[in-house]
């Protein structure tokens, strides 16, 4: 008989591979697919323990989690983007390695999974993963892996080189390297097999067993190998279980190595699902004001409801209503809340209603209905997904807001929690500020905005060992950003509309915490709202730091750009380029992809500018990343609100593909309201 340990890594490939066969022989029952084995390995993405199985999270749910198997201790944070792919973001800790940063090594690397193959009745799911392809690629990995289920059970197998093959992969720095596909050939020769099985003899539980080929004591640029890894680790096949006391949490535990236990704990939730159902009661008008002329009825039903800048007119055969929005998050929901409103008002000889909904006195969008569809909705006799087939929304040719209007409104002021965290200085590995921000803004006209914001962190770690670099234009924002309390903003800016459409806006004043001056941009929206062409620019000075008012030193900084945004809203995706000269002198281009599920945006974006100017190792050849989520607060209110809260993550050290942080862009401000997109949210809001 041979001894387990002579066995190769081949012999057990050859041996995962026919049981794979041989499972594949059996149909799959009824529940056969990725659920529910849709749960992390220790470093967030979908598997067991250590290696991945052909597993993707559902589309548009989200987890966050943590696990500790000494000596790493992982954070991570995962999304199902879309169906049949999965993205991963982790950070690393290699705890008991003293650096510069801190008493332990830290890392961070992104991971994805795209399903290439779905399970069948036969075949198995078929998945690559690719593991930490860019930066130092300490834990850098790429694998195929298949997955085949006969419930309970779930077996997987695969082959990965670097992390699970046999040698370490080498850093890339700011490029990104799949050898899976620029050189299979080295891939294969690399790879090594890894599998393992799933059991769930309930919803509430999972027992799980696998192989992992990792060779710890290999991976020599691990921070962790010197110091515990020296030797191959005692065991090579790792068990564990998994508890989930609710759909949305789960609780592991394994033996792994054959020498450490490790603990994950993670949660998750679909993307834009509110935490609390959202309802906004109906308007029920009092009995004293039904005696008043219709428009003021209107004016009155619409206030109560959310809009303001009300005005009404008629003729002898359409009624025409203007409201801004200000409570509902999407401009059909808005539209639907206005007429529910004024339906019992409205008078039978009218044949038309046109709503047009404004911003800050802009025209945006146009509804167009008859009262015999409004009659119909509030009667029942036409539900509300059906509602806006027989009517239409129109953003162009909409012509001048009624001049005439009521319920003004001139102020708006809000206060809410701040929390930037800033990754990669090098005085410490994470820095971060929790406060809050407070706004106030003044609207004396029609697209004017006066805006006051100011800041205030009592805790703040943001600090930095660096030395001044070559063009320091965003890496001394520590300077900025150690004030526990500031004036972040203080400017005016107007917005204007032509008759065909072309936005213009213009800032003046203190743009944002470090900068002062003018910013201008102007954009035009083409193909229904398919693609938005803008031009802006920015002349700016610093702030002084010791001067809430005041600017410092006698350079300008200047930005010019040429930019699109293509939208798919389709699926929910938009694509932004900017492209032209960046604060810091160095010509590029930014691109940036955003998805939208239900209100959340996400979004990351990459740079590559000419980064010769640059006479510093830090920005020289450096490309500016970073990710963001766009979190509606209506999610957690129980009613509709148009207020969002925005969260990033980048590194902050860098001078490369920097501008001025604008208020808001102009494809930002027309958002959804465009054909296309107006089109999608009235056939899917309403499901």
């Amino acid at each position: 008989m041979t001894p387990i340990a002579a066995r190769t890594p081949r012999f057990l490939a050859f041996s995962l591979v026919a049981s794979l066969l041989l499972v594949s022989c059996f149909p799959a029952p009824a529940r056969a697919g990725d659920e529910p084995f849709t749960t992390p390995s220790n470093y967030g993405l979908t598997g067991l323990l250590e290696t991945p199985n052909a597993r993707v999270m559902k589309e548009n749910r989200y987890r966050l989690g943590a696990t500790q198997v000494h000596p790493y201790r992982y954070y991570f944070g995962t999304v199902g983007l879309f169906d049949r792919i999965e993205v991963n973001g982790r950070f690393i800790e290699s705890l008991g390695i003293p650096t510069k940063t801190g008493s332990s090594s830290k890392d961070k690397a992104f991971d994805f999974k795209l399903q290439i193959l779905k399970e069948e009745k036969y075949l198995p799911a078929f998945s690559v993963v690719v593991s930490d392809p860019h930066g130092t690629r300490v834990y850098a990995s790429q694998s195929v892996v298949l997955s085949k289920q006969i419930f309970p059970f779930d077996f997987s197998f695969g082959f990965g080189n670097g992390r699970l093959g046999k040698k370490q992969l080498p850093d890339q720095g700011e490029g990104f390297k799949i050898e899976m596909f620029s050189n299979p050939g080295a891939w294969w020769q690399d790879a090594l097999p890894f599998g393992g099985v799933q059991f769930a003899p309930a919803d509430w539980i999972t027992l799980m067993a696998e192989y992992s080929p990792t060779r710890y004591e290999r991976q020599t640029r691990d921070p962790a190998q010197p110091k515990y890894f020296q030797e191959a680790v005692p065991s090579k096949l790792n068990a564990g279980v998994r508890l989930k006391p609710f759909r949305w949490a789960e609780i592991d535990v394994g033996w792994q190595r054959g020498q450490e236990i490790g603990v994950s704990a993670s949660v998750s939730f679909d993307i834009g699902r509110p935490i609390l159902p959202i309802y906004d009661p109906p308007y029920r008008e009092p009995e004293p004001l039904r005696r008043n002329p219709i428009a003021d009825r209107i004016a009155a039903a619409l206030h109560a409801t959310g809009f303001s800048d009300i005005g009404v007119e008629g003729d002898d055969f359409s009624l025409r209503i203007d409201a801004e929005n200000d409570r509902y998050f999407f401009t059909p929901n808005a539209v639907l809340a206005l007429l529910d409103a004024i339906a019992p008002i409205v008078p039978p000889e009218y044949e038309t209603v046109r709503v047009l909904i404004k911003e800050n006195g802009i025209p945006m969008a146009e509804f167009i209905t008859t009262t015999a569809a409004l009659e119909g909705l509030r009667e029942g006799r036409i539900p509300r997904d059906r509602f806006f087939t027989p009517s239409a929304f129109r953003t162009r040719d909409i012509g001048a807001p009624i001049p005439r209007t009521v319920n003004r409104r001139w102020f708006d002021w809000g206060i809410g929690p701040a929390l930037e965290v800033f990754i990669n200085d090098p005085s410490r590995y994470v820095s971060y500020r929790l406060g809050a921000t407070a706004y106030l803004h003044a609207f004396p006209w029609k697209g004017g905005t006066a805006v006051l914001g100011v800041e205030a962190y009592p805790l703040d770690t943001v600090t930095t060992a660096d030395a001044q670099l070559s063009i320091p234009v965003r890496s001394d924002i520590a300077l900025y950003k150690e004030q526990s309390a500031a004036v972040g903003q203080l400017f005016f800016e107007q917005i204007g509309k032509t008759e065909s459409s072309i936005y213009g806006r213009a800032a003046a004043g203190l743009l944002e915490i470090e900068y002062a001056g003018l910013d201008a941009e102007v954009a035009l929206p083409l193909f229904r709202g398919r693609l938005i062409a803008d031009a802006g620019g920015s002349l700016v000075r610093k702030r002084a730091r010791d001067d809430p008012f005041g600017v410092t030193g006698d350079r300008w900084y200047h930005t010019t750009f040429l930019g699109a945004r293509l939208n798919f809203p389709e699926t929910d995706l938009w694509f932004d380029v900017k492209g032209g000269r960046f604060l810091a002198g160095d010509y590029g281009a930014r691109f940036s992809v955003s998805k939208f599920i239900r209100g959340v945006t996400l979004s990351a974006w990459y740079s590559a500018t000419d980064t010769s100017i640059f006479s510093d190792s830090f920005n020289r050849g450096y490309h500016d990343k970073g990710i963001s989520v766009v979190i509606p607060i209506r999610l957690f209110l129980g009613h509709d609100s148009r207020t969002a809260y925005r969260f990033s993550l980048s590194p902050w050290t860098r001078d490369v593909a920097q501008d001025v942080y604008h208020y808001q862009t102009l494809p930002d401000f027309i958002g959804r309201n465009t054909d296309i997109s107006l089109d999608k949210d009235t056939r899917t809001l309403f499901k």
